[in-house]
């Protein structure tokens, strides 16, 4: 990029109104976190989650569509593995009070077609099993064996010979299977594994993804104090704070703006903000090793004039690797699919704010260290 080769911008004279700029942007994203909040995804709130293998491809769009009318709240529905395996998620972990009777006439029903005209009662009913009373214990074999083949989780209430009651499991994956049977009656399929996320283990995730951000830029803060001076490495780590609330805010300002842009925070939203930082990261950490070859160069040299320099000479690289990374980003934002479009949309606008940090806010800052100070940064 030849346009760029003898740039002469003096991007550190026009930091004050970028200041504005990011304080303004900053304070709206964080006013629109105190009254609108975050939307966390099932990772974090807790939920279900299902793996299911079909024998043939699925098309997983009218797969999504066909759930998301089972009456299970919000439901995510993506390929798992190959083009036949599906992972589906959902917030809720138990069946809904007006869901729960339906599932009990299908067990109903599966009873009297496996033996017609039997008679039965339930004995017993919680919220996630109901448990059935047969004549015989033989009945009660024949039922357990013919409600699991049917995809029920049903087993006999103990080992007793005599015993002649059946408990079956009635929960969110039960309805989702009996719905995808009705749906989806040309292609079988079988449940791989059934989780339930409970709302204690979303909080130590939501937790430990915290801290694996909290982490990365500690890290990046001793390697770059090492590296170079602690004021680089201050200036560095205040630039990625500044690209991940940025990014955060944008979150819950655009949440049900954007059509078909689920801006839940998930876990892959975290290895977004991750890899965000490790982007943002290397973009700064070049202009600030010219930085340090003009300055060993130029010892007597005016700190302003090196970083602006630093900051010309590094644009060509700057602009070719965003603009490169960005087209990728876009392939995946509107050909990836609705699972990726939130993480790609993600670094979208953290390759910007990534780059605009490390000029205005990683470099400005350590210039605004060394005019308040009068210390002299040498190498």
């Amino acid at each position: 990029m030849r346009i760029f080769e003898n740039l002469n911008i003096d991007f550190l004279g026009k930091r004050k109104i970028f200041y504005v700029v990011s304080t303004a942007v900053f304070l709206l994203g964080m006013l629109s976190i105190i009254f609108r909040g975050l939307q966390f995804g099932i990772d974090f709130k807790g939920g279900s989650e299902i793996v299911i293998e079909f024998e043939k491809p699925i098309d997983i769009s009218a797969l999504r569509n066909s759930l998301s009318e089972i009456g299970l709240g919000s439901i995510e529905v993506k390929t798992f593995g190959a083009e036949t395996g599906v992972l589906i998620r959902t917030e809720i972990q138990d069946i809904p009070a007006d869901i729960y009777p339906k599932v009990k006439d299908k067990i109903s029903q599966d009873i009297l077609t496996i033996l017609p005209g039997v008679p039965f009662r339930q004995v017993d009913s919680a919220l996630n099993s109901v448990t059935y009373g047969f004549d015989n214990a033989d009945t009660a074999k024949i039922i357990s064996s013919g409600l699991f083949a049917e995809g029920f989780q049903a087993s006999r209430e103990s080992d007793d010979i005599a015993n002649r009651n059946v408990i079956v499991r009635v929960g969110v994956a039960d309805w989702v299977k009996e719905n995808l049977r009705t749906t989806i009656k040309d292609n079988p399929f079988k449940v791989l594994r059934e989780d339930r996320i409970g709302p204690k283990v979303g909080a130590e995730l939501k937790r430990d993804a915290s801290i694996a951000v909290i982490l990365a830029l500690v890290g990046i803060l001793i390697y770059l104090a090492f590296r170079f001076k602690f004021i680089f490495a201050a200036g560095a780590v205040a630039a990625l704070f500044h690209d991940v609330l940025l990014t955060i805010g944008l979150f819950s300002l655009l949440y049900n703006v954007i059509p078909g842009l689920n801006l839940e925070i998930d876990l892959t939203i975290v290895a977004a903000f991750l890899t965000l930082v490790g982007y943002s990261i290397n973009d700064t950490v070049i202009v600030f090793d010219r930085v340090r070859e003009n300055l060993q160069l130029h010892k007597t040299g005016n700190l302003y004039e090196q970083i602006n320099l630093a900051i010309n000479k590094t644009m060509s690289r700057t602009i070719i690797t965003g603009v490169t990374t960005i087209l990728a980003i876009l392939i995946l934002m509107f050909f990836g699919g609705e699972v990726l479009r939130a993480f790609a949309f993600t670094l979208f606008f953290g390759i910007i704010v990534g780059t605009y940090s490390s000029i205005f806010v990683a470099s400005a800052l350590v210039l605004e260290y060394s005019l308040k100070s009068k210390k002299t940064v040498e190498f």
